[in-house]
């Protein structure tokens, strides 16, 4: 099939990689315009725009899936279908239309559940020990649309977003050829979602990745993972941000009230509401990537001092 391909971050990328390598033809690709990046906040094209410029393919960088000159140009191209992963902004019902066997989105949760944005961080967050990917034709209403198929993975006790959205991307790209296929012969048809066991996922706000020390450990540990890489979780420390990298659960009781820190050699503890928890890399204001006791030893944390 002649396709085209919509997609912006890395996640992205072996999903294009992937029908790239298989005998659909990729005829143009959309993705969000260049942004700025790096120190110098220099405008740089996205991870897919890089891939399908060095394979000399046509990329669409609309402000808006909506703007007049990039639906005329998608009419132009007339793509038998649209795979489109993590795009990153709305495809309007006049684009929705145009491809013939319409858009197929990709997604890294096992629909209906953790509809939105950040599926695999909330998936994550909540403590779900199964999530996945599957492919499901776009429609107006938010991930509603029916299914076509799906994979599953299990998410680790030490799994962070980070760690799950890289399996998910390789995985779910082998769904999508395979979706792709089963449309082109004719063999695959969509089941339409249950209206049960509806979550929704929101994106996370840099607001929603402050840890709460009064929360069990547990939760604690979670929200990091699930805020890992990326808005990255934190906490405060004499007023100013402390970026909080994966903990671990005490394997010992420690007597520590809720937020306060206590070193002891070359760990770093921090209490909760249950039981402590040990820091692993942290990140202070203007400072690069460390180890928790070798901050804490820089800043020379006094006995009763807390997080928060």
């Amino acid at each position: 099939m002649r396709v085209l391909f919509a997609g912006t971050p890395e996640a992205a990328v072996p999903s294009l990689r992937a029908i790239l390598a298989s005998p659909h033809e990729v005829v143009a690709v959309l993705t969000r315009p260049d942004a700025p990046s790096g120190r110098g906040r220099r405008l740089m094209p996205s991870p897919v725009a890089e891939i399908a410029l060095a394979e000399g393919i046509e990329v669409l960088r609309p402000a808006r899936a909506s703007d007049p000159e990039f639906l005329a140009r998608l009419a132009q191209i007339a793509p038998d279908a649209a795979p489109i992963v993590a795009y990153g902004g709305l495809i309007p019902p006049a684009a929705l239309a145009i491809p013939t066997h319409g858009w197929i989105n990709l997604h890294f949760s096992l629909l209906p559940a953790w509809r939105g944005a950040a599926p695999v961080q909330h998936a994550v967050m909540a403590g779900d020990e199964v999530t996945g990917a599957c492919t499901f034709r776009l429609e107006q209403g938010l991930d509603t649309g029916p299914v076509f198929g799906v994979v599953t993975d299990t998410i680790g006790p030490t799994d962070t977003a980070g760690d799950l959205l890289d399996r998910l991307s390789v995985s779910g790209a082998g769904l999508l050829v395979a979706t792709l296929d089963g449309l082109e012969s004719g063999a695959l048809v969509a089941v339409p979602q249950s209206s049960a066991d509806v979550s929704l996922a929101p994106k996370i706000r840099v607001e929603d990745a402050r840890v709460v020390w009064t929360d069990p450990a547990m939760r604690v540990d979670r929200l990091i993972r699930g805020c890992t890489p990326a808005p990255g979780a934190w906490s405060e420390f004499r007023g100013e941000r402390l970026k909080l990298g994966p903990v671990q659960l005490a394997p010992e009781v420690l007597d520590l009230a809720a937020a306060e820190i206590r070193v002891s050699k070359n760990r770093v503890w921090v209490g909760t509401a249950t039981h402590a928890v040990l820091l692993g890399e942290v990140k202070a204001e203007g400072k690069k990537l460390m180890a928790a006791g070798d901050w804490a030893r820089g800043v020379r944390v006094e006995p009763g001092e807390r997080l928060g």
